[in-house]
Parts: C-alpha cells; structure tokens; sequence
C-alpha cells in the first residue's frame, strides 16, 4: 500500500475495504463542494476560510479538478446518508456562494439514485494530459484559470497534503449545521446523522502515470512547506500548462 491511500481511507472511504466514496449502504464520509471557473479561487477561498472562521469546522482539502473546476473536500468523522451529506454542501453553497451563480457550483455526492460521487483525486483526465491534484492553500489561487496539473503529482506529495488535515466529528457537524440552519431558516439543510441509507454508488478507479524527474522535482518544491513561499510559487508556476 501507498503512503496515500491511507490518507485517502482516513478521510474519505465510508466502508475502508472498499474503494468507491459511497459505500453499500449509500453513505458517504466525503462531502465535495466544486465551484467552475471563470470563478476559481476567488470564491470558494470564502468557503474555505468560512467554514474555518464562522462554522469552527476543520479546514477541508483543497483539489484541482482536472477539467474545468476547483473544488473543497471536506472529511466525516462518520458516515451519513449521501443525500445528506448533498443538503449539507447546499447549505454551505447558500451561506457562503449565493452571490455565485447556481450552474457555477457542483455539489457532491449528487442527489441521483444511486447517488454519484465525485471523480477521485489524483487522477489522470481521460484524453488529456492533465491530472487532478491535491494542493496548497497558499497556491490554489495560481491554478483559477488553469484547474489542473499536466503531470503526476506524485503520491507522496499529495499524501503529505493530506496528512495534515482533520475530519469533522459529529458535534461540529451537529453545530454547524444549526448555525446554518439559524442564519438562513428557510434553506434546505441537512438532517442528523442517524437517519437511513440511499443505494450506492461507484466512480472510477485512480490512474497511475510515470513522469520525468525535473517534474517530480519541482513537485516536491511546491509541496514541501518548509520551502520558501516565493520558491514554491515558481515552482507550480513551471508546472502550469503552457500556451
């Protein structure tokens, strides 16, 4: 096993044995809020530092999508139904991106029967050469018009970015959802956590790609924190596509 499929299982696989997001029952612990661009950043770095500041939950992981998309993972200490984990990211999206047009956003696992999940991550994007990637906050806006990485991101990198970060346990769950609920009354929200299943679901399985050392090089730059901040910069600025 890999450095990172561990990290992935700890944070986001409901049943650890299986590899989809949406175990047999239709529960999920990987709730993904996705915003397209031209939007980018700008935006959902409000929802980043949002949940953090004003909902005290623990900052999510942030993704390029791959195609067209940045996106916020957010890890579950327990499983809960995909549907409510689906009214739970709505929630998110009406406190922090009302002013972001609705056909602008994604919201993960879908509220499809059997709910779909969102593409795993990191991931080669069919006919391209372009991966799907875990990055840093400090470097996500760099990627707002360019939502992807056009070579590996190695696993260890990405299991580096991953380490660090925390899953929300149901008290937090609990009260962010009651803070929601409380600023917008009307909205749909998302039940407890007990209530029952929807069917599964599946997504597709990770790719694995070999690269070039200069590359892998200046991925372990832009990764590695105890770098300087201006280093890493140029670092992913290399890795972004040219044209």
């Amino acid at each position: 096993m890999t450095r990172l499929q561990p990290e992935l299982t700890r944070l986001y696989l409901a049943d650890p044995s299986a590899p989809s997001l949406v175990d047999a029952q239709g529960r999920v612990r990987a709730l993904v809020l996705e915003v397209l661009q031209p939007t980018g950043w700008d935006a959902l770095s409000e929802v980043w530092h949002g949940v953090q500041m004003e909902l005290e939950l623990p900052a999510p992981g942030i993704a390029v999508s791959g195609t067209d998309g940045l996106q916020l993972w957010f890890s579950l200490a327990s499983a809960i139904p995909a549907a409510q984990a689906h009214a739970f990211v709505d929630a998110l999206r009406e406190r922090f991106l009302a002013h972001v047009p609705a056909s602008r956003v994604r919201l993960w696992p879908t509220l499809a029967t059997p709910a779909r999940h969102a593409a795993p991550v990191p991931a080669l994007q069919p006919g391209t050469d372009n991966w799907s990637a875990f990055v840093a906050p400090d470097l996500a806006a760099l990627f707002s018009e360019t939502p992807w990485l056009d070579v590996d991101p190695g696993e260890d990198g990405q299991a580096a970015l991953l380490r660090g970060l925390q899953s929300i346990k149901p008290p937090a769950y609990d009260a962010a959802l009651a803070g929601m609920r409380a600023s917008a009354p009307h909205a749909q929200a998302a039940a407890p956590l007990s209530a029952p299943a929807p069917a599964p679901a599946r997504e597709a399985p990770v790719a694995q790609h070999d690269t070039d050392e200069p590359r892998r090089f200046l991925l372990r730059v832009m990764n590695d924190e105890s770098v300087a901040l201006a280093l890493r910069i140029e670092a992913a600025k290399a890795l972004l596509p040219r044209g």
